[in-house]
């Protein structure tokens, strides 16, 4: 019946909701905890169910929404008896508790922090408890939700492991708890918090590690079109169907290409799975949710379209960032500077002229770390380029070059996250090499950004195609939780220095 292709772990993602309402003839079927989708449904009265419109591939245009659509055509489900309803994972009562998200985030709030207080000051500790001892209890039932909630939303995101994140996370919402009870002055029990933080980092750990085989996700193929294209991915175990049937597999979603031309016994094929509350997924969605990146192939203008009511929470963010670490930055900043002026004749800092928001150029600020008396081409050269100093090269590797430009962040023409800004010769070179590129300027580009923590450094046309097909992915997924699992890799970056020249 199916071949199983590849096996791997994907943990608890969830490919991209469309931007906008969801199209007639599409309804949004959710499950907590798994992968909410856009599944196609057969709908009275239509002589076309919109087959071009999937999770995460935007509004049809207006030509598209005029013409109907020929590949996907209204069907009727099949009229048979059938088994389908148990073809679906986790469908059991029992199964769909332990990955609902609001059961997770209450046995993890007993776990982290009712029963430490139980143990450490007894189980009457409620009827009797110190002002100090609720200000401690308040404060980890809210830093042990927020983390929960935290590794629940950035698990969801591609490359990630959620047993990774548990104890960045954790120790993050901790140290602001402990930081800002210590800086107000208000009494707590301290040692609470320390124990609270331990059994969390120890449990949830443990628990997301020795979990993360079952929440691997199995997926169905219709073997037609680009869902050929999945069976490279070893991220999820697929199944390829040979026949329009689910017989012997539990699955948590059939992926098809819906662009193709499906025929009849298909088609009733994924309406059924519809109707039994089996997701299906269009191909384009599936890649797009593996990779981290967004096809040029499959690239609709109306996608790049960022949620304009984060961009205002996102600039507050920027600006409150920046004034947060300028007490940090600054010392760094002033060695940099005086190891720049000793080692070589020159300017500490290098300004360059940079294609920014709505494609309006400006000035970005950087540590200078080239000879002043040495040219080249107009981008850093990959391996050894000679203009480059030896303070240049620790700085670059880590990234410390980047750090004036806070002060682009302040003055609006950056953000903290974004894509990298170009120069204006090499953005001239890419718009006539590259296709879409200047699509990336919709949003403000960033000191670091989606495509440098996860591919690094690109100058050349092929490697720039593969870099804006990141861009466009954070464009079309721009949100809080995506920038926040970009700050956590670009501390990676800083340490490993990956991606660096």
């Amino acid at each position: 019946m199916a071949k199983s292709l590849a096996e791997g772990e994907l943990g608890w993602r969830q490919p991209p909701a469309a931007m906008g309402e969801a199209p007639a003839g599409m309804t949004r079927i959710s499950r907590e905890g798994a992968t909410p989708v856009v599944a196609f449904v057969h709908s009275p009265g239509m002589d076309a169910v919109g087959g071009t419109q999937a999770a995460g591939l935007g509004q049809p245009t207006t030509d598209q929404a005029a013409q109907p659509v020929r590949h996907f055509r209204q069907v009727q489900p099949s009229d048979e008896g059938s088994d389908m309803d148990r073809r679906r994972r986790h469908a059991s009562l029992h199964q769909r508790l332990w990955h609902s998200w609001r059961v997770q985030r209450l046995v993890g709030l007993l776990v982290a922090v009712v029963l430490p207080a139980g143990f450490q000051w007894g189980w009457g500790v409620w009827q009797q408890a110190t002002s100090a001892q609720w200000v401690a209890l308040g404060g980890a039932i809210a830093a042990c939700l927020v983390a929960i909630m935290a590794v629940q939303h950035l698990s969801q995101l591609p490359g990630t492991r959620a047993y990774r994140l548990v104890i960045p996370a954790l120790s993050v919402c901790y140290g602001v708890l402990w930081g800002g009870l210590e800086l107000l002055g208000v009494a707590h029990e301290g040692s609470h918090l320390l124990l609270s933080y331990a059994t969390g980092a120890i449990v949830f750990s443990a628990a997301y590690l020795f979990t993360e085989p079952h929440r691997r996700l199995h997926f169905a193929v219709v073997p037609h079109g680009r869902a050929g294209e999945l069976s490279r991915h070893t991220t999820a175990e697929w199944h390829v169907l040979e026949s329009p049937s689910l017989e012997g597999l539990h699955v948590d979603g059939v992926v098809a290409d819906l662009r193709c031309g499906l025929s009849e016994p298909w088609q009733r094929f994924l309406s059924d799975c519809t109707l039994h509350r089996i997701p299906v997924y269009h191909a384009s969605s599936t890649l797009e949710t593996l990779t981290g990146r967004v096809s040029l192939q499959d690239n609709r203008m109306g996608n790049l379209q960022p949620d304009e009511g984060y961009e205002i929470l996102k600039r507050f963010l920027d600006v409150v960032g920046v004034l947060l670490l300028l007490p940090l930055l600054l010392p760094i900043m002033a060695v940099t500077a005086v190891a720049i002026r000793l080692e070589t004749p020159g300017p500490v800092f290098f300004t360059q002229p940079r294609m920014g928001l709505h494609f309006r150029p400006f000035t970005v600020f950087k540590f200078r770390s080239m000879y002043i008396d040495r040219q080249g081409n107009g981008f850093t050269q990959d391996g050894h380029d000679p203009r480059i100093t030896r303070v240049g090269r620790v700085i670059r590797k880590y990234r410390i070059d980047e750090l004036p430009q806070v002060f682009n962040v302040l003055k609006g023409d950056m953000s903290l996250i974004g894509p990298r800004p170009e120069s204006l010769d090499l953005s001239t070179w890419y718009r006539d090499d590259v296709p879409f590129f200047h699509y990336r300027h919709v949003v403000r580009p960033g000191i670091s950004g989606w495509a440098q923590v996860e591919q690094g450094y690109a100058a050349e046309v092929d490697g720039m195609n593969r870099k804006l097909e990141y861009d466009f992915y954070y464009i079309k997924h721009f949100s809080f939780w995506l920038d926040v699992l970009i700050v956590i890799r670009t501390l990676r970056t800083i340490f490993t220095g990956f991606g660096s020249r």
